[in-house]
């Protein structure tokens, strides 16, 4: 049967926020959603330039219409601007019965503007919040509800306690605001969860709070627990923030799609994955290209952050004689070795979204230069002894980190000559695997010239 979610909240014009903002994240989250609007706006992404409030009594019949036929499984709530719209809406929770509420206070819009009449907070506080099940301030919207500053984790967990004695079971007050920290806490009356988050060097950050609180609601209408909604909905507007859209000249909206749309770009990258490495096994002398260790090709998502969104083979390309032959069939998840090469080169970089290890030779190094690809190299030895321990260097290849960092740009190729019982290797970058697999193909046939 299909789960069903409500949205109680403004009209916003540019799309970002608000209804639109809500419904979307419905559909993306597999529930069906409808809506009850509260306020119209006139707004894009430089901010509100005007606002109308419906008559409370229309937002109540709006509620009627929806409740009495189609019903709910989760509702939320987003702009309420005055104390006759929240008397409303929290007359109509209670007559209905609606248990799965979720209350996102939006009070300031992401340009600055009010949204919430300062007369309003009590009545918040008072009606609406006793009938929540989650409330999901942000620091602001906390330290007005609470008359505290925020200033770190301790002052959070202690707003969150403050407003479960409003009488909401679980708070979740969200750290995105502050600056040495994106974690969200939840409270749920005996103990605390983090949820840390990844700080985005984005302006577009606009709906983040309604998504995010929608986002909760579907995942609870779906019969999740709030802790699980919690989860769900932290790595939902993770993703939709990572592929934020540069849209408008202000602050431009998250992309509450794009876990839809990275779903599909699984695929085709498994399909253009295919296609290179097809190529590299057609190419005559191709297996003088390959190490001892053997090569692998891999090709990652935009913004991949670790293993789950790369793909490559499972058992590498490996030498035949005069040729290169693939071992198993692409898949994201497949390769670690590598991951460690590509990882800092997306952070460098967002367009490079592929690299391949060749085997090293002072040959093959000459074969690069004279095709002008930008070249660049370390010494292994140089490494220090507890760069691969330190947690946040998981993903990251200290030689690749460190060249990258010196050139400031993802060179071509990056080269080290080996050491104490390691071997050599060329690693070579490109915007995707079939760029990676032509100048592979290009080094190969420059041997065969200089041969």
């Amino acid at each position: 049967m299909l789960s069903k979610a409500l949205t109680i909240a403004g009209s916003d014009s540019g799309g970002g926020a608000g209804i639109q903002a809500d419904l979307k994240t419905f559909a993306a989250l597999g529930v069906y959603g409808t809506s009850v609007i509260t306020s119209v706006t006139a707004q894009n992404t430089l901010g509100v330039t005007g606002a109308h409030d419906l008559p409370p009594d229309f937002v109540a019949q709006q509620l009627d219409a929806v409740l009495s036929d189609i019903g709910t499984d989760a509702a939320k709530t987003g702009m309420l601007s005055n104390t006759g719209i929240i008397a409303a809406v929290a007359q109509k929770v209670g007559e209905y019965n609606l248990k799965k509420l979720v209350v996102d206070p939006v009070m300031v819009a992401k340009g600055g503007d009010h949204l919430l009449a300062p007369e309003a907070n009590e009545a918040l506080k008072e009606k609406l919040l006793p009938l929540a099940l989650v409330v999901t301030p942000n620091i602001h919207e906390a330290e007005v509800l609470t008359g505290i500053a925020i200033s770190g984790l301790p002052d959070m967990e202690k707003a969150a306690r403050i407003l479960y004695g409003f009488g909401t079971p679980y708070v979740v007050v969200k750290g995105g605001h502050l600056k040495d920290t994106a974690t969200d806490v939840l409270f749920d009356g005996s103990e605390f969860h983090h949820f840390p988050g990844e700080r985005f060097l984005t302006k577009n950050t606009h709906g983040t709070g309604c998504t995010f609180a929608a986002a909760i609601a579907a995942h609870l209408a779906a019969g999740r627990s709030v802790l699980e909604a919690v989860q769900g909905a932290k790595e939902f507007i993770n993703t939709a923030i990572a592929f934020a859209l540069d849209i408008g000249g202000g602050h431009g909206p998250t992309h509450h799609l794009a876990s839809l749309y990275r779903d599909r770009e699984r695929y085709s990258l498994l399909e253009e994955l295919g296609r290179a490495l097809a190529f590299l096994e057609k190419e005559p002398g191709m297996g003088r290209l390959i190490p001892e260790v053997q090569s692998n090709l891999l090709a990652a998502l935009p913004y991949a952050r670790g293993p789950e969104d790369v793909a490559a083979l499972p058992g590498r390309l490996v030498k035949c004689g005069e040729m290169a032959r693939v071992v198993g069939c692409p898949a994201f998840g497949a390769s670690r070795h590598l991951l460690t090469v590509l990882i800092p080169a997306l952070e460098l970089d967002p367009g490079v979204g592929a690299v391949m290890n060749i085997k090293y030779s002072d040959e093959i190094i000459e074969a690069c230069r004279r095709l002008e690809l930008t070249v660049a190299s370390f010494e292994r030895q140089d490494e220090p002894e507890d760069f691969a321990a330190q947690p946040q260097n998981r993903y990251r290849e200290w030689g690749t980190v460190v060249t990258m960092e010196k050139l400031g740009f993802v060179p071509d190729v990056i080269y080290d000559r080996g050491g104490w019982c390691r071997e050599g290797q060329v690693r070579v970058f490109g915007r995707d695997p079939l760029e990676v697999a032509k100048k592979v193909i290009d080094i190969c046939r420059m041997l065969e010239v200089e041969d």
